[in-house]
């Protein structure tokens, strides 16, 4: 109903908002150009706030949005550049981060470390880019969707100086690689499995820069042309360099949020060719990797279970979402055993739901963790997570799925 009369409404936004009509029906008719996100599904939530203030659903994601965005204008903005610990190299502009799971053994100097699946050594946190890039990404994100719907410049203004900071200020931007992410001490300067570190959620930064571009104060032209170009040499360096090709090799999680990220990043700055190809390259992907009953089995034998079967679901979800921006359904792929999004999501529901109690390996069941891409099934048309939507479980700070339906990452991971 809303994409009927959008043109219509962003006229009478403009009435609101002070701006000439023509202005209006240019800026907002399409939304921002996201690339997970649906810009239009975004302008026509903006609308439904303005123009229907009954509806409590959007009110109270609304308020527990800016909830979240008033706890990040006190907080950053961050640096790679403030890290405690010197990245190999010595380079103070390479993002660095050490393998959150690897251990020191018993011997005088710690070496060899070793791998304890889930159990964070505390040691990691010297690293602090790790945690920096963390809350960068989602105090970004959550203040330009706060900015968006409801105009108060303090959120765009402060989510536009951390997006600059972290990327583009010359004395504290990140280089554009990830070749020092999850460094094992005694045994290497970086991993290709590093890059998980940003593919998790660096696709919601070029979301967060989209919604940004779209008039918010103090994101010049400067900055949009800036980012872009960051983007373009992070893609060179994903798509080129052996950890990049590497990680995208990966048939478990890694693998599928390298591919998202790349095709997400492809989308932000041009290159509709190469992102449609991530997506298609997805089908094989799901066909080796998930099983006729929905399970992922390289998922399952973790010690965190549960988190990482929903973790991968992400990365799909979001590549469905990209896919549909690029014109490839790959809410409907089906394998030759009925290998899918949908049957991998039908797989976590009772668990998810608390129907039936998830019975693998898991550290820290949250059954929160499942929320997200449940909605995005239940949007997509699955009959099964439409009926579960009602039992899910929130997460905390509440569901914002109305004001930004693209999967997030909501139970925590090191």
């Amino acid at each position: 109903m809303w994409s009927q009369s959008i043109v219509a409404a962003a006229i009478l936004l403009a009435g609101v908002s002070g701006l000439p009509a023509s202005e209006a029906t240019d800026n907002f008719h399409l939304g921002p150009n996201t690339v997970v996100l649906d810009g239009t599904r975004l302008l026509e939530t903006k609308l439904q706030l303005l123009f229907e203030p009954w509806n409590k659903q959007l009110k109270t994601a609304l308020g527990d949005l800016t909830t979240q965005a008033d706890s990040w204008l006190s907080q950053g903005p961050w640096s790679v550049t403030t890290s405690q610990k010197t990245p190999p190299g010595g380079d103070l502009h390479d993002y660095a981060s050490q393998a959150p799971y690897y251990w020191p053994s018993n011997t005088t100097n710690g070496c060899p470390y070793i791998n304890r699946d889930g159990v964070l050594n505390p040691e990691t946190l010297l690293y602090t880019d790790h945690a920096n890039r963390g809350t960068m990404f989602q105090a970004s994100y959550i203040l330009s969707l706060a900015w968006y719907y409801t105009g108060k410049e303090a959120y765009g203004k402060h989510a536009g100086d951390i997006l600059r900071t972290w990327f583009l200020a010359n004395d504290t931007r990140m280089n554009p690689n990830l070749n020092h992410a999850q460094i094992i001490p005694c045994q290497n300067t970086g991993r290709s499995i590093g890059i998980i570190d940003f593919s998790q959620e660096y696709t919601s930064i070029l979301d967060a820069a989209a919604i940004l571009a779209t008039g918010a104060p103090g994101w010049t032209q400067s900055d949009v042309n800036g980012f872009h170009e960051w983007n373009v040499e992070f893609l060179d360096w994903l798509v080129n360099s052996p950890f990049g090709i590497e990680e995208l090799a990966e048939g478990n999680n890694h693998g599928t949020f390298a591919s998202m990220q790349i095709a997400g990043i492809a989308l932000f700055v041009g290159n509709e060719t190469l992102a449609k190809q991530q997506v298609l390259d997805a089908e094989p992907r799901l066909t080796d990797y998930v099983t006729a009953n929905g399970s992922q089995p390289l998922e399952l034998v973790r010690t965190r279970s549960w988190h990482y079967s929903t973790f991968d679901l992400v990365a799909y979800t979001r590549l469905a979402a990209i896919g549909q921006h690029v014109g490839v359904d790959l809410w409907n792929f089906k394998g030759p055993q009925g290998q899918s999004i949908n049957a991998a999501v039908d797989f976590i529901v009772p668990a998810a739901t608390n129907s039936t109690p998830w019975p693998y390996p898991e550290l820290e069941f949250l059954a929160y963790g499942a929320t997200d891409v449940v909605h995005a099934a239940a949007d997509a048309g699955n009959k099964i997570a439409k009926a579960a939507v009602s039992k899910l479980q929130p997460p905390p700070g509440g569901d914002l799925w109305l004001l930004r339906p693209a999967a997030e990452q909501l139970d925590a991971s090191f």
